[in-house]
């Protein structure tokens, strides 16, 4: 069994994203209106990530810094339930914290 994950991407004059759709071949995950993505593949070659990061003109700088306090959060159980290596994960929630507190994203 195959699945599509599609992201669609609208561009101003200048291509700057000003909308992004996300459509999954089962329709679970389809979403209008994103504001920001990030998206990480493992390239097993050349050991390295790719990376593609994409935000609309209009993402709030405050919803920016929620997205990567929940994006780091996520990698931190993702790293636990990987490698069983809970100090590090630890450490990355510690750091999530840190994050939360310089960002006052968390009263």
């Amino acid at each position: 069994m195959k699945q599509t994950l599609k992201f669609e991407i609208d561009l101003d004059e200048n291509h700057l994203p000003t909308n992004i759709k996300m459509d999954a071949s089962d329709g679970a995950a389809n979403e209008n209106n994103i504001k920001a993505l990030m998206v990480s593949a493992w390239a097993a070659k050349t050991k390295e990530t790719l990376r593609i990061d994409l935000w609309t003109k209009d993402m709030p700088v405050n919803e920016m810094f929620i997205m990567y306090h929940q994006t780091m959060m996520g990698m931190a159980s993702s790293l636990e339930k990987a490698t069983g290596h809970d100090k590090l994960a630890g450490a990355l929630r510690d750091y999530c914290e840190f994050f939360a507190e310089q960002t006052k994203i968390k009263g």
